[in-house]
């Protein structure tokens, strides 16, 4: 066999006549009958451009110019053009498919050969046999001089024609024949097989290709053939012996479209790629903003691709691979947690993206045609019960609620009448008079179910423009309301009430804490707040009779200024649910609500009747436990869930009161909407817009939001606040409760400065209702670990 270069081209021609034109040669000669002579020009004239002509075998060279290179061979393949190229006995070439055992000889393995095997699922490796190993097995050195013993069924090939093989040229022959491969002489041998329907083993394509059968033109086909995924499929084995066939066009053509395909693909996601290191290699402040990731549709179906797969919501498995092949490319794992991390390093999430929020597709924005809707109803301005309100804007109105909130759906107002019995006025935001019901704002509330409140945002049910300069009630404005007065009994029960549609002007808009204030102060001037608070003594003490249970406890609030920066400033404060200003707003709505529910059930109106079945809980069981959030936790432990009726009331055991609607939230809430609806349709005589079977098919819906958005608040709070802790000095102290002990001197614990429950290990000695004081020991926000080290004094 003999080889001729020039300019890196290689021919390879047998060293004896073949009897059919290897292809090799073949390709060559179309790429130099491509070439004009007159391209040879550009090479001077006084140093000839030379090839060489070498022998593999002998190694000898001769050297030749370029113009005699060309001249020979183009002489040499024109002559051979014009004979007619016929199979010879050394490429014996059948389409006899009965045939193709014929070429199927099983090779004896012997000692000395030559053979290739596969060393595991990624290595396939050249080695020497050496002696059996037991009745199958072989003792065989590799090409990297290690000895070991192989299993038939691990041989992939048999080199031919090699005896003795010496282990140190394996090394060698593996080079010459890895720059010996050529995967387009496939190719050519495809086209020829094909148009005779063809099967061929490795060496009849030796033979085809390279002109030889000799071992390294072999084992080339062989390497070939094995590699190949284009042109043959394997027809049959027997041992490490197998015929090939040739693939019909169709499915070749369809195999180089997806090859294309991939390489496109590929150097899609290399570029891809690129752009993640060069985005996470940027300082934080001049990373891409996130709507430039999508400025190009290829790169944004994969940032996609990767936030779905980071918040477990992939569509289908394309985007779950896709998702894969990204994260495989940047040498990270394939879990959620590296998807969210590289996303957080390039910059499209921020560093305390809210996951929660993406899981469950909150709708954080309304689209145009909901503003649209919103701004017509606002310019509007129509009140349909405008003749039916009752004037209140005489009376004091106090609206007592967070520092943060952003909407405020109600006020109190309270008198002492002649006869000493106390009147207090319920009012509530009317959000009904601005939205009808199936009205287009009024589906779209009915969608979200319920604002969703957290500490970096709130998003409301109704669009925040309507929301708040609409619907509000706003300090010194005249606003609608729906008004629910109550007089009390001199023991706290309802003696009479009232409901109407009115107009009030709210006096005040106080904060719990400035409530506090001027209750503790006890000013004359403030004598109506006096009174509120007053009725909210008698209606507990009116509940506890009824066997209320109490549960107040401590509760934590955070605000988050900045969510999106790094270290967004963190706001914390620790209610305290027996706070005189909380627990007079609280019963105020607890009284709204029985009000509500016994107006409903006279008139026979269906409503969202809540109840919640009388506990079986003695809490006197309770007495040993200190009074508090000690005793609170242990009984809400015992307490069974609430229950819905939609056609009449039902008795609230844990509040103590014969039945309960929730009304005092209809901006955030849609049942309590729905309550409107029903109540001043009513109020109006009206054909009442829901049956109680509506209703229950519509709570269905809007209580599964309301639960997501609840659980969206729960895991949003638990975030901050352990991020709060996060950051706090290693040596902080913090006042904890005992709550009570899991297992051993494992105890559940309160904060009382957090208002956060925690675990960890106390002293000995400890009991439930004693305090300890505690560090943090460990604080990972994102992966939701928190734990407590006590701090024990010593003495």
């Amino acid at each position: 066999m003999v080889v001729r270069t020039v300019n890196s081209i290689s021919l390879f021609r047998s060293t004896t006549p073949p009897s059919q034109l290897p292809l090799t040669a073949f390709r060559r000669y179309h790429q130099i009958r491509a070439f004009n002579y007159l391209h040879f020009s550009r090479f001077p004239v006084s140093k000839p451009t030379l090839f060489s002509y070498r022998n593999l075998k002998t190694g000898g060279c001769r050297s030749y110019s370029v113009q005699s290179f060309v001249d020979s061979v183009i002489e040499e393949f024109e002559a051979l053009r014009r004979r007619r190229i016929r199979a010879s006995n050394k490429s014996v070439l059948t389409s006899n498919k009965e045939l193709v055992d014929d070429k199927l000889r099983k090779q004896v393995l012997q000692k000395g050969l030559l053979l290739e095997f596969k060393k595991d699922s990624e290595r396939i490796l050249l080695a020497v046999a050496q002696k059996p190993d037991g009745r199958r097995n072989w003792i065989v050195s590799d090409q990297n001089g290690v000895t070991t013993s192989i299993k038939p069924q691990q041989i992939t090939y048999i080199v031919p024609g090699v005896d003795n093989f010496n282990t140190t040229e394996i090394s060698d022959f593996n080079q010459r024949a890895q720059n010996n491969l050529d995967p387009t002489l496939l190719e050519f041998a495809w086209l020829e097989l094909l148009e005779g329907n063809k099967s061929v083993t490795v060496e009849e394509l030796a033979e085809m290709i390279f002109g030889s059968a000799d071992p390294l033109e072999c084992y080339c086909a062989h390497l070939l053939l094995s590699r190949d995924e284009v042109y043959f499929t394997r027809l049959d084995s027997k041992g490490s012996s197998s015929v090939y066939g040739p693939r019909p066009t169709v499915q070749v053509e369809e195999i180089k479209r997806r090859v294309i395909a991939k390489e496109a693909a590929d150097k899609e996601l290399e570029e891809f790629v690129q752009l993640l290191r060069s985005a996470k290699a940027m300082p934080p402040r001049g990373k891409p903003s996130k709507c430039s990731w999508k400025a190009e549709d290829k790169i944004w179906h994969k940032i996609e691709s990767l936030e779905a797969f980071a918040i477990d919501a992939c569509k289908d498995d394309v985007q779950k691979n896709t998702a894969g092949v990204i994260l495989k490319a940047m040498g990270l794992s394939k879990t959620a947690g590296s998807a969210v991390n590289l996303l957080t390093d390039i910059g499209y999430f921020p560093v305390h993206v809210n996951l929660d929020l993406l899981k469950f597709n909150i709708r954080t924005s309304y689209p145009d045609h909901i503003l649209s809707a919103a701004e017509s109803i606002l310019q509007e301005s129509h009140d349909p019960d405008k003749d039916d309100r009752i004037d209140l804007t005489h009376l004091k109105v106090y609206a007592i609620d967070v520092d943060e909130a952003d909407e405020l759906d109600d006020a109190l107002s309270a008198t002492k009448l002649h006869d000493g019995r106390i009147k207090v006025w319920i009012h509530v935001a009317d959000p009904a008079s601005f939205v009808k019901p199936g009205s287009l704002i009024d589906r779209e509330a009915l969608q979200r179910g319920t604002s969703v409140f957290l500490p970096t945002a709130t998003y409301p049910m109704f669009p925040e423009k309507l929301a708040m300069q609409g619907m509000s009630l706003k300090q010194g404005t005249i606003c609608r309301a729906v008004t629910v007065s109550v007089v009390l009994h001199s023991d706290g029960s309802i003696a009479e009430y009232s409901v109407n549609n009115s107009v009030i002007k709210p006096t005040y808009m106080l904060t719990y804490e400035s409530a506090s204030e001027l209750l503790n102060l006890n000013l004359e001037e403030e004598l109506e707040l006096r009174i509120l608070a007053e009725a909210a003594r008698l209606r507990l003490q009116w509940r506890r009779g009824q066997g209320a249970i109490e549960t107040g406890s401590l509760e934590p609030r955070i605000k988050v200024e900045n969510p999106d920066d790094p270290e967004p400033s963190i706001r914390l404060y620790v209610e305290d649910q027996t706070d005189p200003a909380m627990r007079l707003v609280s019963e105020m709505m607890i009284l709204c609500g029985e009000a509500i529910a016994t107006f409903g059930s006279a008139n026979k109106i269906p409503l969202p009747y809540r109840g919640q079945p009388q506990s079986k809980i003695d809490t006197s069981a309770f007495n040993h436990l200190p009074e508090g959030p000690v005793r609170s936790s242990a009984i809400v432990k015992l307490m069974r869930a609430a229950e819905m009726d939609y056609r009449k009331a039902i008795r609230h055991g844990i509040l103590g009161i014969p039945g309960y609607v929730q009304f005092t939230s209809p901006i955030r809430r849609y049942m309590d909407l729905l309550a409107h609806y029903q109540v001043k349709a009513f109020l109006k005589g009206d054909v009442l817009p829901f049956t109680s079977g509506q209703m229950e098919g519509m709570a269905a819906s809007v209580n599964m939001n309301a639960r997501i958005a609840k659980k969206l608040f729960s895991s949003s709070l638990r975030y901050w606040i352990l991020e709060y802790l996060r950051r706090q000095p290693k040596q902080r102290k913090f006042r904890a409760l005992i709550l009570k002990f899991l297992k051993d001197r494992n105890a559940s614990l309160l904060l009382l400065e957090v208002g956060f429950q925690a675990t960890a290990w106390v002293s000995v000695g400890s009991h439930v209702g004693d305090e300890v004081e505690v560090r943090v020991e460990e604080a990972h926000p994102r992966d939701d670990i928190i734990s407590f080290k006590e701090v024990v004094q010593v003495t």
